[in-house]
This record gives C-alpha cells, sequence and structure tokens, in this order.
C-alpha cells in the first residue's frame, strides 16, 4: 500500500498551503474587500461599480470566497465578515 497523498492542513493557505494561524484560509486582498462590501448588504452590481470590475468578476471572487471558507449563503458570508473584522 502507497502513503496517501500529502494534502495542506484545513487552516492552510489555499494557494501556498502556508498555515493562516486562524483556522480559515487566507483571503486575497481582493476577495476581502468583495465580502467586506457584501457583508455591508451590497449587491453585486453596486461591488463591482465602487470596485471598478465586472459583476461577473465580483461573482467569481464569491465564488472562491465559498469554496475557500465553505460557506452556502449570504448570511454565513455576513458573519464570517463580522468575524474576520471586516
Amino acid at each position: 500500500m502507497s502513503p496517501a497523498p500529502a494534502t495542506p492542513p484545513a487552516d492552510a493557505d489555499a494557494e501556498t498551503g502556508a498555515d493562516t494561524g486562524t483556522g480559515l484560509p487566507e483571503l486575497a486582498p481582493r476577495e476581502r474587500e468583495t465580502l467586506r462590501h457584501i457583508a455591508a448588504g451590497r449587491t453585486y452590481l453596486q461591488t463591482a461599480r465602487h470596485m471598478g470590475l465586472s459583476k461577473h468578476t465580483v461573482d467569481a471572487y464569491l465564488r472562491r470566497i465559498r469554496a475557500k471558507l465553505g460557506i452556502h449563503s449570504t448570511a454565513e458570508l455576513t458573519r464570517t465578515a463580522i468575524a474576520l473584522g471586516l
């Protein structure tokens, strides 16, 4: 039986594998900014305009955030943003 492939721990950075120390994967700066806008109650379009992006890019950022953090609802996104101090 061969050994199982090494996988980064659940609290490792998704791209670098580095431990973030928070128990959560590290979010990119633009992902954090996007999360902050959505948690403040802005729509995808409002967030996109404020950040100078397409609403499709905002959607992509939020999909990545949800995948990294295992979040499935906007309420969970908001709760996480508050917990992260955003």
